[in-house]
């Protein structure tokens, strides 16, 4: 387990991150944000903050502005109207010092294939004038993404994987404050993927911030503290199980051996329970509380001779939440 600073604890990718630590002073803030070509807005009054060592899910469909988001946030291209302070500084002033605090990782990163790892890192690290000791940072960051041992291979050789965490120390080397993910596990395999998602995860523990577009939703569900959902305005914004409950009531399926007249009277009687619904030998019920009212209902149920198999809170997933705030915005 490691616990930093903020009080952040991790125990794997796959069993998920606390989300309750305290947040700091935001390192990204926005403020009506938008961005045109043209007659058509890819981004449209964006406001948001992000704060230190906070993972944030950017999520949405192909096309939504995503990437355009990054890009803006980046310096890479100036607002129509709004604007961005990203490390304190300004988007659309002082590029070269927002580009010194900042580490982006696109989807297709690209490399020189002939040269070695080292070298395409220490190549691409000359363009930052704040690293002191390059050959030692190359060094470092080799390490921290586990290619140190394959640091004289040419980047021909190395997997689609490899290559992705090449490019996350590419970003790394400057020791970002922010660090801006483009799609970072697509088209990697179950466990380059995992790879991947440790780092991210291990960065954040760090006090990184970290700006994640992805398609991936079970992997946003996963590591990141916040979701904002996104197609071209902002749709949604909030931890995921916060979204659940704004999106949809709680729910308990319970499943019994057999199911009588008997028990369906004696829960109807409940006044807690808000809507039930019977299929088979399974009962689905709307509670406000599942935590405090479940218990009461299967002591009803024992009490009226019911024998039961299974109780538990029905979980939507994120998924469920993506899509239907989607199908909203299409009206």
């Amino acid at each position: 387990m490691i616990l930093n600073k903020t009080g952040l604890r991790y125990n794997g990718v796959d069993s998920g991150i606390n989300r309750s630590f305290c947040f700091q002073m935001p390192v990204i803030e926005t403020h009506e944000l938008t961005r045109k070509f043209g007659d058509f807005t890819a981004v449209e009054n964006l406001t948001l903050a992000v704060e230190r060592g906070e993972v944030l899910g950017f999520l949405g469909p192909n096309g939504a502005g995503k990437t355009t988001t990054i890009r803006m946030l980046a310096g890479i291209i100036s607002p129509t109207s709004g604007y961005a302070v990203v490390a304190g500084q300004r988007t659309d002033q002082s590029v070269e010092l927002l580009h010194e605090r900042i580490g982006f990782l696109t989807e297709s990163p690209g490399f020189y294939q002939r040269l070695n790892a080292r070298r395409n890192l220490e190549y691409f690290g000359g363009f930052y004038a704040g690293i002191k000791d390059l050959k030692s940072q190359v060094t470092k960051y080799l390490g921290v993404v586990g290619l140190l041992e394959s640091a004289e291979k040419p980047v021909a050789t190395f997997s689609r994987g490899m290559k992705q965490r090449l490019a996350l120390a590419r970003a790394l080397l400057p020791e970002p404050e922010v660090l801006f993910l483009d799609e970072p596990t697509s088209g990697l395999d179950p466990e380059a993927a995992r790879e991947v998602r440790d780092q991210i995860v291990k960065l954040s523990t760090e006090g990184r911030t970290i700006f994640l577009s992805t398609h991936n939703l079970a992997e946003a569900e996963q590591i990141c503290h916040r979701i904002a959902i996104f197609r071209t305005r902002l749709l949604a914004l909030g931890k995921p199980e916060d979204l659940r409950r704004r999106l949809f009531s709680r729910r308990v399926a319970i499943r019994l051996e057999s199911i009588d007249g008997e028990i369906l009277t004696s829960l109807k009687r409940l006044t807690f329970i808000k809507r039930l619904d019977l299929e088979g030998n399974r009962l689905s019920l709307e509670l406000e509380d599942p935590q405090t009212m479940l218990p009461e209902v299967v002591k009803e149920i024992v009490r009226t001779g019911g024998r039961l198999l299974e109780a538990n809170e029905e979980r939507r997933s994120l998924e469920e939440i993506y899509l239907n705030l989607i199908k909203e915005d299409k009206g």
